[in-house]
């Protein structure tokens, strides 16, 4: 297996990661965009770079298989911890380059702040022309920077990072724009989340120009049948 890129939000911070899923899209309009396109209902699901297993329960409720991809040791045994009473769902140490499963098995993957940025991830996308069967659809969720308060903060605190769209386009993967929120039971939590997804200058800058505990945020669903 190559040498993932490591993660330091999650890697070094799973805690305050769980606290950050739990604060994302509660309205459930990524998933809602997902089913539009391809429900994974009686279907087998890949989810590649699960990280502690966040989402692998909600698509356990009605996917036939669900296996969950994630290269950090300590992440996959957390993720096997959370799925261990889940019998139609198993979690694999491995990478989006070198995926643990055979030819043709998977209907629907899903990769959500995972692997696949833009340029670079090519590797990547060749194992989903290997993996995907014929009729699967498969989902990238990743952040709009152009737009909304949390892409401002982005853009401050990666001003380094371009936006993709014409990667995507250009290898035939289509474009959902939605807006979400995040929206934290506490200031606490808010801030703590800010300080693992931010430097600490942009992070002491962020909290101290944001009021509350909600904050709009825009993101890319970028999917593509096969």
């Amino acid at each position: 297996m190559s040498k993932p890129t490591p993660s330091p939000n999650i890697w070094n911070h799973p805690t305050t990661y769980e606290v950050e899923n739990l604060a994302v899209d509660r309205a459930g309009v990524i998933e809602a965009a997902m089913r539009s396109h391809g429900d994974w209902s009686g279907r087998d699901l890949l989810d590649i770079g699960c990280g502690t297993g966040f989402h692998l329960p909600r698509f356990a409720a009605t996917a036939r298989s669900v296996a969950g991809v994630e290269p950090h040791l300590p992440l996959v045994a957390l993720a096997r911890r959370r799925a261990r009473r889940l019998s139609n769902v198993n979690v694999l140490e491995g990478d989006a380059e070198q995926l643990p499963v055979p030819d043709a098995s998977v209907d629907v993957m899903h990769a959500r702040w995972a692997y696949f940025f833009g340029p670079g991830c090519e590797p990547g996308l060749q194992e989903l022309d290997r993996v995907m069967r014929r009729g699967g659809t498969a989902y990238v969720i990743d952040n709009d920077s152009s737009r909304s308060t949390f892409g401002a903060w982005f853009r401050r605190g990666y001003p380094k990072v371009e936006h993709p769209a014409r990667f995507w386009a250009s290898h035939g993967w289509s474009r959902d724009r939605l807006d979400i929120t995040w929206e934290f039971d506490s200031r606490e939590d808010f801030e703590s989340v800010v300080r693992i997804e931010f430097d600490a200058d942009t992070a002491e800058w962020i909290i101290g120009d944001h009021e509350g505990t909600v904050v709009d945020y825009a993101v890319d669903l970028w999917w593509k049948r096969y």
